[in-house]
């Protein structure tokens, strides 16, 4: 009885209902759109993190910054002039740490026995400065009555035409990574397109992976060869960032790369996996407190680095967007309970037969909340196709966001553009990173979904039952003509 007088209400109230589910349904689509947006925002500005410190990497430790800067560390350059080597080509390679701050070795041991670390790998984050040429020996070239018998003395009149100094400088970035460690550090975010990437048994080969915009300009494919300070590499792989935006030109095995830095058991960044990421603030804290002279650096920390177009519009789908949904929701519950109510008072006649008849008041509630239910859930139906499509569109069109990263004051070493969480390579100007804004729809926004359907369903069939409830016969005979 329940479902045959539900259905041939709902048939009779078409028009009625489908306003009460289209209300619904439009709050319910916002809401979808608005969450897989934001967690769209969330994947994008991941991916910026990612690119700066690599997958799997909840913090890196650095050391603390000094007062003062190391000024005795400027690259200085000899070059040999003598006239034998007029025309010889030259060649002198600067390797520097990037920030010429450096942890000991034995600082990755010591975070990696902190409480709630799960693992931890050092690097070491290089700048290579590479200067090729020749010195070209000038040509004296005598004047005109010019001879030894000549004015002044004896001495030749003449001029010195033509040499010079023609170098070139290359300046490239180098990232000593712990090859024991694969599932740490930047070269993580990175894909291999070429080759392989390394060897946990290669810790002191003499091999090196090169990134893909990098080789495409010196002409490197796997198997070439690459001379960093008189050492040749190797080069077993090519890998192209994620993002578009590589962490360090070449990587080489640590070891290697504290060889030809002259930084023996030296590292300049330690990334760090907690084993909870819901503990990631108190590793932290215990790593600063044991850990004296460094700086410890979360993803949270970095992210408020970002800026740019990505920020702007995650704050904008993180407060307008959530609280428009609230009000768009609160005023469809509202429009739904108060249509629901209206139609009620308008089948007063309706249900006062029914109670003379011998239906209870529970009963006419019952009906009521039903109606209500169904025109609930269609909302829903409708709602979440709505929000389906909506999410559809935004991935489809893909808007291309930008974000900022780097350039903050006090960059240095821990800092986000020194060589902490700011990656290897980085310089302390501000990059930019295209990003596209994708609108994933997760199992659990459809569940919330679901779950505003009925309790859109449940207000509205409150206000009408709360009605329906107060009828009386009495009400019903009054408005019988």
């Amino acid at each position: 009885m329940f479902f045959t007088y539900l259905r041939r209400e709902l048939r009779r109230r078409r028009k009625a209902a489908l306003v009460v589910a289209s209300g619904l349904a439009l709050g319910i689509a916002l809401v979808i759109v608005v969450t897989s947006v934001s967690a769209g925002m969330g994947k994008a500005q991941d991916k910026v993190l990612q690119s700066l410190y690599g997958l799997g990497t909840d913090m890196t430790v650095t050391k603390a910054a000094e007062p003062t800067a190391d000024t005795s560390e400027r690259p200085r350059f000899r070059f040999d002039a003598q006239d034998g080597d007029s025309g010889a080509e030259q060649s002198s390679d600067r390797v520097m740490v990037q920030g010429f701050q450096t942890l000991s070795a034995a600082t990755v041991t010591e975070v990696g026995k902190q409480s709630g670390v799960s693992d931890a790998a050092g690097g070491l984050s290089l700048t290579v400065i590479k200067v090729n040429g020749q010195f070209t020996r000038g040509q004296f070239q005598q004047g005109e009555g010019g001879g030894p018998g000549g004015p002044g003395g004896g001495r030749p009149q003449g001029e010195v035409q033509g040499g010079g100094a023609d170098f070139d400088v290359d300046n490239y970035s180098v990232y000593g990574t712990d090859v024991t460690e694969p599932a740490l550090g930047p070269l993580t975010s990175s894909k291999i397109t070429s080759g392989r990437t390394f060897k946990t048994t290669e810790a002191n080969a003499k091999v090196a992976v090169v990134d893909s915009a990098y080789a495409k300009e010196k002409k490197l494919k796997a198997g070439s060869k690459l001379t960093v300070k008189s050492v040749e590499f190797t080069v077993v792989g090519i890998a192209t960032a994620d993002s578009g935006d590589s962490a360090a030109n070449v990587y080489i095995p640590l070891t290697q790369a504290q060889t030809i830095a002259d930084a023996k058991d030296k590292v300049t960044t330690i990334y760090v996996q907690a084993t909870d990421s819901q503990k990631i603030d108190s590793v932290k804290s215990a790593i600063r407190k044991n850990v004296s002279g460094t700086t410890v650096t979360t993803s949270a920390d970095l992210a408020d680095t970002v800026s740019g177009s990505l920020s702007t519009a995650s704050s904008l789908a993180t407060s307008v967007g959530k609280w428009l949904s609230v009000a768009v929701l609160v005023a469809a519950f509202l429009v739904a309970g108060l249509l629901t109510s209206s139609a009620v008072s308008r089948r007063v006649r309706e249900f006062g037969t029914l109670k003379a008849l011998g239906w209870k008041s529970g009963r006419v509630t019952r009906q009521v909340v039903g109606e209500a239910m169904v025109n609930g859930l269609l909302g829903g139906a409708l709602g979440i196709a709505l929000g389906l499509c909506g999410a559809y569109a935004v991935t489809a069109v893909s808007p291309t966001l930008q974000a900022e990263t780097g350039g903050s004051a006090g960059g240095g070493q821990g800092g986000p553009a020194g060589g902490g969480f700011g990656g290897p390579g980085r310089q302390a100007a501000a990059r930019t990173l295209d990003v596209a804004l994708t609108a994933p729809v997760s199992v659990t926004t459809v569940a919330v979904a679901v779950g505003l359907a009925v309790a859109g369903g449940l207000i509205a069939g409150a206000f009408g039952g709360w009605r329906a409830s107060r009828l009386r016969p009495a009400d019903a005979l009054r408005r019988v003509e």
